[in-house]
């Protein structure tokens, strides 16, 4: 039998905001199984970069990573929060190490086009090493990863975390029983984003196409959904969108919370 393998992407406003992230790590910590995190942290970058007169540039809510952006948030995901999120995983007794994809070769990318639209330097996941990732693993390590991956020709890119962590979890379901588990500061995916209490508990490639043309899961939700789907569709045990704080009790008392992703 496999062993548990947990794969968590953190984002939303948690990353934003101290009082909800060590909230969520505290909770990340309690988990005694192998797992791995996963960050971005957009709005913290897009902050910095108003201070240091770096324009961005968005597209339909997508960061066009121009050279002095890339920079920017290499120093911020890489530096900044991987290093905050590494000091309140050490305080809470987990051996935990920052990562991005370049770092023991973990994760590959390959640039994306400029047809139709030129995000610069964006990387789309092409390959996960998934031996090195289990060395750290089995070393005890707890790795963070932060957003950021490489194309094996010294090019660092910045890449989706939410299809970064999928592609990890599909990744390690070879040698482990993985399970992924979008977290931020909702509840779960909602039927009317102006409503916290109307939880979808499951989505299923049915009633998603249902829910889209509806008009009720739309903008970011989409790829999120997107990347949840090729993940259980990939062999990950199970796939789960929920609220930072309600990570651990799903972990551990098994009871449902957010929304479960099924094929």
């Amino acid at each position: 039998m496999k062993q548990p393998l947990h794969i968590i992407k953190i984002g939303g406003n948690v990353i934003d905001d101290p009082e909800k992230l060590s909230a969520f790590l505290r909770n990340f910590s309690g988990i005694k199984e192998p797992k791995i995190l996963i960050h971005g942290g957009g709005k913290i970058a897009t902050d910095l970069a108003g201070k240091m007169d770096i324009p961005q540039q968005m597209i339909d809510g997508r960061r066009v990573t121009d050279a002095e952006t890339l920079k920017l948030i290499t120093m911020v995901y890489g530096g900044l929060i991987s290093k905050n999120i590494v000091a309140a995983l050490s305080a809470n007794g987990d051996t935990a190490i920052g990562l991005s994809g370049a770092d023991a070769n973990s994760v590959l990318a390959n640039k994306r086009s400029a047809n139709p639209i030129d995000f610069g330097f964006v990387g789309d996941v092409a390959a996960v090493n998934s031996g090195n990732i289990d060395k750290i693993l089995q070393a005890g390590f707890v790795p963070v990863f932060c957003a950021i991956t490489h194309d094996g020709n010294s090019q660092l890119l910045n890449t989706n975390a939410d299809t970064m962590a999928s592609a990890i979890a599909t990744a390690m379901s070879g040698n482990y029983e993985s399970f992924l588990y979008y977290c931020f500061e909702k509840k779960g995916v909602l039927e009317d984003v102006e409503n916290e209490n109307s939880v979808i508990h499951e989505i299923n490639p049915s009633n998603y196409e249902k829910l889209k043309e509806e008009g009720k899961i739309f903008q970011g939700m989409i790829p999120k959904l997107d990347n949840a789907f090729s993940a259980i569709q990939k062999g990950v045990r199970a796939v789960h969108i929920l609220q930072a704080e309600d990570l651990s009790s799903l972990i551990l008392t098994k009871r449902a919370y957010g929304t479960r992703i099924t094929a």
